[in-house]
């Protein structure tokens, strides 16, 4: 699929593979079946409000070699496809000066996240759908020019819980998934069959398409309109297993969206609709291999987004540990 197609061409390419039409009505009636307004005490951290000790304590009964794996992806200054607001770094001392020992190197980094080009978590203030954020409050009301009062990364804490890897590149025997793939709900449940991986309430879920191993081999191109992702019909089934995060090597969501005028239907049902903070554009290659060479797609999960008072999300550098 090239970069350069239209987004009309993308979307018939989408639904050839896999991606049927859901309407507005039906969407709507989806974001009610899956809706937990009203079941966190703390609603501004959602279903992360769950994730404590205990969570803690089963993730490390997983630890059994020590093999860690990050998901970051490299800070990204260049522009190009999917990066229209490249991150900043440059030098602000070079030690150069005249001044008592040590003398000191130093740096300044700065970053637009929220995009395709950064690994970075989405916090519960980061989507609204109809003017609302979750549990019903009011996007314009709680999040201004200062930040986010209801639900920012700040209410969430640190994750450290068991986690799930569904290797979708497993599943369906390729190298990558090509960009549209709606990867089904009955796909998660025959990719658990393939990978001998359940999804536990108070799991991490990941998705593996492949996404950074095509991006390196056949080039950059723009998932805004084009990437391999869940469908909707994803998320009753998610709901379903009671998660605690999810999250992507695209960011979730298949696109072109299979709900006309809905740019990113799962980013809506997940944050808006069930409290579920989202990970978006994890680097899954490295975590793919560690799991064929530990034999298991289940391990401990480890993030930890910045202190930001008022942010809407944070960058993040997710850690598996096996």
């Amino acid at each position: 699929m090239s970069p350069h197609e239209t987004v009309d061409d993308l979307a018939a390419e989408a639904a050839a593979l896999g991606g049927p039409t859901v309407s507005q009505q039906e969407f709507d009636e989806l974001f009610e079946q899956v809706k937990t307004w009203g079941k966190y005490s703390n609603p501004s951290a959602g279903a992360w409000e769950a994730v404590g000790p205990a969570a803690a304590i089963e993730a490390a009964s997983l630890v059994r070699t020590g093999t860690t794996v990050s998901m970051a992806l490299p800070w990204n200054t260049t522009s190009g496809p999917g990066n229209a607001n490249p991150a900043l770094h440059y030098m602000t001392d070079l030690g150069v000066r005249e001044a008592p020992e040590p003398s000191c190197n130093k740096d300044f980094i700065g970053v637009d996240y929220h995009g395709k080009a950064v690994s970075h978590l989405d916090a519960l203030s980061h989507i609204a759908y109809k003017g609302q954020l979750y549990n019903g409050n009011s996007s314009r009301d709680t999040v201004t020019a200062v930040g986010a009062e209801f639900g920012s990364v700040t209410a969430l804490g640190t994750f450290v819980a068991p986690a799930v890897l569904l290797d979708f590149t497993v599943l369906f025997d390729e190298p990558w998934l090509e960009p549209g793939k709606a990867i089904r709900a009955s796909d998660i449940l025959a990719a658990e069959e393939k990978l001998g991986v359940k999804i536990q309430p108070g799991d991490a879920v990941l998705i593996r398409s492949g996404h950074f191993r095509r991006q390196r081999e056949w080039g950059v191109w723009d998932p805004s309109n084009s990437s391999a992702g869940l469908h909707v019909d994803c998320m009753p089934l998610l709901a379903e297993r009671d998660i605690r995060l999810l999250g992507g090597d695209g960011d979730s969501d298949v696109r072109p969206s299979p709900t006309p005028g809905i740019h990113s239907p799962v980013h809506i049902l997940a944050i808006t609709a069930m409290g579920l903070p989202l990970l978006d554009n994890l680097d899954l290659e490295a975590l793919g291999q560690a799991c064929k060479d530990e034999g298991r797609y289940r391990f401990m999960f480890v993030v930890a987004p910045l202190n930001i008072p008022g942010g809407t999300g944070s960058p993040v550098n997710p850690i598996a540990v096996f």
